[in-house]
């Protein structure tokens, strides 16, 4: 960067696109109480139309938000097998309201009670004719809690969409933690990154606890700003709320480039919030730090894969 003496060399800059679009975004922070499946669905459809009211022209939901994370509970797998009403269900309230949906993530039951029966845990963008244009399955699993009962997206690379709200990509919770996962997406094309999560206060250990009881707000915080910054996007983050103590982290938030959190549900407290999501100010961004254009060079120095034979990452 020039130092700070320095004119800037605006004439070798690409200018900024003056017309980029806004999009009226609704975050939804809600408290998914374990096992209640059609209560909480309720919930969210509830929300979602109260977005749409709005004008908002996208509404998205925390990871988890039907059943909670209680695999240990006898009836668990049975209600995850329950995945495609509510899938269907969503894309009709999508196509009523007329408003594009992101449902958190449902976890979906395959195969079950064969040699190939698998848990997965998806993001579903459906636009607002109540069509489904995209879908992931998480890749980056949580520690054993994670890895005992779900299936990863292991090796299939990160998709990104055509949506009306133009290229979006969509990662799931600890997937944040991956810097790899944003750049391969921006690399395609996304310019928006939408990321449903089940975060948690006491996902942090007793040591790290100790050091800073908020210790998970700060890499939150943290996190979505500088995601937003070195990659010229912006993120939509939809996390759990719950009753204050229970250990909810919330801090739902739209960031951006230069601003950070353009909104954020400061507690986990549940509840919405409806912004406009300025485009411009990303463009401008990537106007000013090129990120995006440097990874698309063909000459560009970070070209790495991590190897299977290589343990010594």
């Amino acid at each position: 960067m020039s130092a700070a003496t320095s004119e800037p060399p605006v004439h070798e800059r690409p200018k900024p696109n003056d017309k980029a679009p806004v999009y009226k975004v609704a975050v939804i922070q809600m408290h998914p109480k374990p096992m209640q499946l059609e209560a909480n669905y309720q919930k969210a459809a509830t929300s979602i139309r109260n977005a749409a009211l709005q004008k908002a022209e996208l509404a998205v939901l925390p990871e988890y938000h039907l059943l909670n994370w209680v695999p240990q509970d006898p009836k668990f797998k049975e209600a995850c097998g329950k995945w495609e009403e509510y899938v269907d269900r969503y894309c009709a309230l999508a196509k009523e309201c007329n408003i594009c949906i992101v449902p958190g993530t449902i976890l979906e039951l395959i195969n079950p009670g064969t040699d190939d029966e698998s848990l997965l845990n998806v993001a579903y963008f459906i636009d607002n004719k109540g069509e489904i244009i995209g879908r992931y399955v998480k890749k980056n699993l949580w520690g054993p809690i994670e890895r005992l009962h779900l299936t990863s997206s292991s090796d299939d690379a990160h998709p990104v969409f055509d949506t009306p709200l133009g290229k979006i990509g969509m990662l799931i919770c600890w997937d944040l933690a991956f810097p790899e996962a944003f750049r391969e997406m921006i690399a395609k094309g996304a310019k928006i990154i939408i990321i449903p999560t089940f975060w948690t206060l006491s996902d942090c250990s007793p040591a790290g606890l100790a050091v800073n009881p908020s210790a998970e707000a700060l890499f939150l915080d943290s996190m979505l700003t500088a995601r937003c910054f070195e990659n010229t996007c912006a993120v939509i983050f939809a996390n759990a709320g719950g009753p204050a103590g229970k250990g909810y982290a919330g801090l739902s938030q739209v960031c951006v480039p230069y601003a950070g959190a353009i909104t954020r549900l400061g507690s986990s407290a549940e509840g919405m919030a409806v912004v406009d999501l300025d485009m411009k100010i990303v463009e401008d961004a990537e106007a000013n730090y090129q990120v995006r254009a440097d990874l698309a060079r063909t000459d560009w120095h970070y070209e790495y894969r991590h190897s299977r034979t290589n343990t010594k990452l």
